[in-house]
């Protein structure tokens, strides 16, 4: 018999309810470069077929350097799964509520960029609260290219 406990087979060491969360607290998402490969796969995945998203040729002839990421190939980098938000709510976290973006700069292929996600508003009510996350991307020019929200509905603690 081992002392291994699936229930501590853990990203992070502890459970967070509502109470928990502070304002200006951030939640980093790792870096991509936005490679053909992304490209492809978003391609893939939105079944956009327009030529700015995949002809280097078609995107050059209109002033572009490059491949011109979809709007929504930008956004999906700032899916809380990518970084440790899910984690630490896992027993809490009841739904994912609303989402909004705004794409203020453009992002070409090879361009990296750096998606994270900030505690901008904590809404208490009886059992749980609705914990509000700016969503930010920026590029490798420290460029802000993409600003959102995201709300998430989470438990409180129980008594």
């Amino acid at each position: 018999m081992s002392d291994f406990d699936p229930t501590q087979h853990r990203m992070v060491p502890a459970q967070r309810w509502f109470e928990d969360f502070v304002l200006g607290e951030r939640f980093v998402i790792p870096s991509r470069t936005q490679t053909s490969a992304v490209f492809a796969a978003f391609q893939t995945a939105s079944g956009d077929t327009h030529p700015i998203h995949y002809d280097v040729e078609y995107c050059r002839a209109r002033g572009m350097p490059d491949l011109l990421a979809h709007g929504f190939q930008t956004l999906v980098h700032t899916a809380p799964g990518a970084g440790l938000f899910p984690y630490v709510v896992e027993e809490s976290l009841i739904g994912f509520l609303e989402q909004s973006s705004k794409f203020l700069k453009p992002v070409y292929a090879g361009d990296t960029i750096y998606p994270a996600l900030e505690v901008i508003e904590l809404s208490p009510g009886k059992t749980t609260g609705v914990v509000t996350l700016r969503s930010t991307v920026h590029n490798q020019r420290r460029e802000l290219v993409l600003e959102g929200m995201q709300k998430f509905l989470v438990r409180r603690r129980p008594s």
